[in-house]
């Protein structure tokens, strides 16, 4: 099994918190500091830390899995068959960590038996970004792990993945150190979705883009956090999605 699941590290855990249940997540288990939502597809954790420290409005890319340990020996074996490198370090019965050919290094954590979605919104999905100088390498270890390719609009760097169990993966050429980020898709009325957002006390605004629309959210790291993202972005899935 293969579910999206960023880690979101913040200072300013409460006001994700009120966003994240009025864009329709469910916040579950809460595991010293670290607090997991879930959304109608994928989920995303929220990790307490101080205010101003070099991890504060930062993301980790991060997948659920059903088996550390078996996880580990079939991305190795699907490496070995491949053209790119994949690490793997020994998986500890909770988690293993992969490190890609582009330097990026992620967890692969043990998923729990059951995710319960009552009270979440169906149409939103949590997409997990992969933002590398060397998209096309980044792509073939989302296939390594079991990712399965979608259709993207543009014949050009970018790819895009949707996992088995849920959530959306996407690989973005970017420069620089390789690095997470995560935003949400939504597969229902958008406006819907901002009507709800202002009722809850939030200011989204709507852009329209050559392939839909998209929602952006003022972000709650905005001004506590020195290299986080101004706004959270929620893109209507479009048909070719």
């Amino acid at each position: 099994m293969l579910r999206v699941r960023p880690i979101h590290s913040t200072s300013s855990a409460r006001s994700w918190e009120r966003l994240l249940t009025a864009l329709g997540m469910t916040g579950g288990e809460d595991d010293g500091g670290r607090r997991v939502f879930t959304a109608g597809s994928g989920r995303l954790v929220l990790r307490q830390v101080a205010a101003g420290s070099a991890e504060d409005g930062t993301t980790a890319f991060s997948v659920e899995v059903g088996d550390p340990a078996e996880f580990a020996r079939r991305t190795n074996l699907a490496a070995q068959a491949g053209t790119t490198r994949t690490d793997i370090a020994q998986a500890d019965g909770d988690s293993c960590r992969i490190t890609a050919p582009d330097g990026l290094s992620f967890t692969a954590e043990k998923a729990p038996r059951t995710v319960p979605l009552d009270g979440t919104d169906p149409a939103l999905a949590v997409v997990g970004v992969w933002f590398t100088p060397d998209p096309s390498t980044a792509a073939a270890t989302l296939l390594h792990i079991g990712a399965r390719p979608r259709p993207v609009p543009d014949n050009d760097e970018t790819a895009d993945f949707t996992a088995k169990n849920g959530g959306v993966l996407l690989v973005r050429p970017a420069s620089g150190h390789p690095r997470g980020g995560f935003g949400f898709e939504y597969d229902g009325c958008l406006e819907h979705l901002r009507e709800r957002l202002v009722t809850a006390g939030f200011s989204p605004t709507v852009t329209e883009e050559a392939f839909g629309s998209t929602l952006h959210v003022a972000s709650p790291d905005a001004g506590a956090a020195a290299h986080a993202p101004e706004s959270v972005w929620i893109s209507l899935r479009h048909p070719m999605r």
